[in-house]
């Protein structure tokens, strides 16, 4: 074999596997979400992860960093140019209006998935990364964007995340309202281009507002005095802020007003919001949203009022092992770990796992497959992390009986009929839910 044949392929810088280990957290919160989004109402939609590259250009912004920058694009054999998302927004936008969803109705989406991002991969940030988002449309008062945020808080509680979390409120105002903002802002900025890094020159004839989101301490003070925004809002986005603060209040929800706070995608007006987080250093936003009113328009649909939000798996994964909320019972293993004796228990074995399966449909349940001696059944047994093993040999064969090991707990082993080992079973994995 040469020796370029025989090089072993490795996974993409950035583009992570999610190994068994792992994965117990990541199911343990997508179910967490999943009951969450059921409760509320809200229907899952799952759309391509490639999409014309249109489709993102027109509805983040082609001067923004995700386009110029950080976006896979690629022609295709048709010569087509297609992007892998980058953001789930935009092609939750353009289902809905290639299937006529939003035509005379209203629509509660979420969904769930990977997007990517050609960004310099560090904790908790990769090139494929994995978000949830929800997105309505067709609600134009801020009691949906009072649900939605309301909705992520529920989530916060339910994880035991709230105490770890701040949220952040902002209004960016209606387009006109930004639109003499931003004249007022870039003549501000010109002012003070000594003080400018790099970026936030560039910035400056592109995306000025992205300016006040920097994390630049030498720009700090010259950010700090800054026009702001809410000086500038329009009376409409005014009430409509008033009014969602409000709510907010009404609900016990505390938030900070960040008048600094913008989002990076052009599509955004009015309501924007962030849940952060300190636990986790410099990478501190876990979820963030807001209006985007203008984009189905901009895209091409009627003019259709739209609110949402997106999280990164990723990062509140990370949160959540950080602060050791994951419960011991969720991190995987099994409940029960079934050893034919010798090889002429196989085929009963096989029988009676089935058979367990059957009657306790929650029982995680694993078989000793591959043969071995009975000490290394047993070593496999034990490093299944199951409490219990359940032995089938030639005299439980005889008896119709099987052998109940407890492989965690200084307890005499016990002979159980095989027609009584599922109730049996029950009532010592307190984790299965009774009759």
């Amino acid at each position: 074999m040469s020796k370029s044949a025989a090089k072993k392929i490795q996974a993409i810088r950035g583009m992570n596997d999610l190994l068994p280990s792992d994965s117990p957290r990541w199911q343990f919160f997508e179910g967490k979400v999943r009951q969450l989004m059921h409760r509320y109402g809200f229907d899952e939609i799952r759309t391509p992860i490639v999409e014309q590259t249109a489709l993102f250009a027109r509805s983040i912004g082609e001067v923004t960093d995700i386009v110029e920058k950080e976006m896979y694009t690629f022609d295709d054999r048709n010569g087509d140019s297609l992007t892998l998302r980058p953001e789930g927004t935009a092609s939750c936008v353009r289902a809905a209006m290639e299937h006529g969803l939003l035509h005379n109705q209203t629509q509660r989406l979420w969904y769930q998935g990977p997007m990517f991002r050609h960004e310099r991969p560090q904790k908790g940030r990769y090139r494929q990364f994995h978000q949830v988002g929800v997105e309505t449309y067709g609600f134009d008062g801020p009691d949906i964007d009072a649900e939605v945020i309301l909705l992520s808080a529920r989530l916060w509680q339910e994880l035991g995340l709230m105490e770890h979390v701040t949220l952040e409120l902002n209004s960016l105002g209606s387009a006109e309202a930004r639109a003499a903002y931003r004249d007022k802002l870039v003549a501000y900025f010109e002012q003070h281009q000594d003080v400018l890094d790099e970026d936030s020159k560039r910035r400056l004839t592109s995306n000025p507002l992205r300016i006040l989101d920097s994390k630049n301490p030498d720009m700090a003070e010259m950010l700090n005095a800054a026009p702001q925004l809410m000086d500038h809002l329009d009376d409409e986005s005014r009430a409509h802020f008033e009014q969602l603060k409000a709510m907010l209040d009404a609900a016990g929800i505390p938030y900070v007003v960040n008048p600094r706070l913008v989002r990076g995608l052009d599509y955004y007006c009015r309501t924007v919001f962030e849940w952060t987080t300190t636990a986790l250093g410099s990478q501190g936003t876990v979820c963030a949203g807001g209006r985007y009113d203008g984009l189905v328009e901009q895209l091409g649909g009627k003019p259709t009022p739209a609110v949402g939000f997106a999280m990164g798996i990723e990062r509140l994964v990370l949160l959540l092992e950080t602060l050791n909320l994951v419960p011991d019972e969720a991190l995987g293993g099994c409940d029960a770990y079934l050893v034919p004796m010798d090889d002429s228990a196989t085929v009963a074995a096989l029988t009676l796992a089935e058979q367990l399966r059957s009657a306790l449909p929650d029982l995680r349940l694993q078989l000793h497959c591959g043969g071995g001696s009975f000490k290394s059944r047993m070593k496999k047994a034990d490093k299944s992390a199951a409490p219990v093993a359940i032995l089938l040999g030639e005299d439980e064969l005889a008896n119709q009986t099987a052998t109940l090991k407890f492989l965690r707990d200084d307890r005499e082993q016990q002979q159980v009929a095989q027609a009584a080992l599922a109730e049996t079973l029950r009532e010592l994995l307190p984790n299965l839910p009774s009759h």
